[in-house]
């Protein structure tokens, strides 16, 4: 059901299972991931402490459960990444995982050992390029960081996260007509992400393509509240002005945020 993104289907399964099962790892590690999918993230976050509280060794369980109250910061999120990775050495998720962490808190060298070592255990793992490229692009890396978002694409091509991340990487380093293709197809992947449609509506004006910002913009607006609606207002004030402007508004004011954020967003 997870695999199928039935998250419902998922939690009320083990929920079921949680009234015999109360103290089991697994249970407790999985319902967790399900409802965090859900929203329920203070609940997500009640499940993964007992989970631990319940001494797990699988490392696989113990990755996931870390990088589930990794989200909330807290501190034992980084000894329960260790143990994963020190107990599952060959496991890719469990060496990915602690560097992913390691890399969100500044400790750069560190997330590229755990990061290179699971891509040696696994070359062609779409999300271990793209915690390299988030690695990379946090330690002022960004053209090596584009090289590893790119490989990520390739491997996984219907990706939007990879893609807006790509195409942001693509505006750090001037390469505009580039980030304003692969920002679109991101958007189009991401069709509820707002930002997404408003970062590829001004890039696509600042290489030259007015009527394609207008239609990826209306895209935005379609879904768009609160603070989505003054981005999308703010965003066709630019477009209306021209590329120069919508160039200047979207590398100097929307990009390095939106890129910041997203990179620090946790897996």
């Amino acid at each position: 059901m997870g695999e199928e993104g039935d998250w419902d289907g998922m939690a009320n399964l083990l929920r079921e299972a949680l009234e015999e099962r109360s103290e089991d790892p697994a249970v407790l590690c999985w319902l967790g991931v399900a409802e965090r999918e859900l929203g329920l993230d203070g609940i997500a976050y009640e499940r993964f402490r007992r989970c631990l509280a319940e001494g797990p060794e699988d490392p696989r369980i113990l990755a996931t459960t870390g990088n589930g109250i990794a989200a909330f910061d807290d501190p034992e999120a980084e000894s329960a990444l260790r143990a994963a990775a020190t107990l599952g050495p060959s496991i890719p998720m469990t060496r990915w995982m602690y560097g992913a962490y390691l890399s969100r808190e500044g400790l750069f060298e560190d997330a590229m050992r755990e990061l290179d070592a699971a891509r040696e255990l696994d070359p062609d793992n779409y999300t271990v390029r793209l915690e390299r490229g988030v690695a990379l692009a946090l330690a002022g890396k960004v053209e090596e960081a584009c090289a590893e978002f790119e490989r990520s694409v390739e491997l996984d091509p219907a990706d939007g996260w990879g893609l807006v991340l790509l195409g942001l990487g693509r505006i750090e380093t001037g390469d505009v007509e580039d980030a304003a293709s692969v920002l679109a197809e991101g958007a189009r992947e991401r069709p509820e992400d707002v930002e997404a449609q408003c970062l590829a509506a001004l890039a696509l004006s600042a290489a030259g393509e007015a009527d394609e910002a207008l239609v990826m913009l209306e895209r935005g607006r379609l879904r768009s509240e609160g603070v989505d609606r003054l981005l999308v207002s703010e965003a066709e004030l630019r477009i209306d002005e021209g590329a120069e402007a919508s160039l200047t508004f979207l590398h100097s004011v929307v990009a390095p945020g939106a890129f910041r954020e997203r990179l620090m967003t946790r897996p």
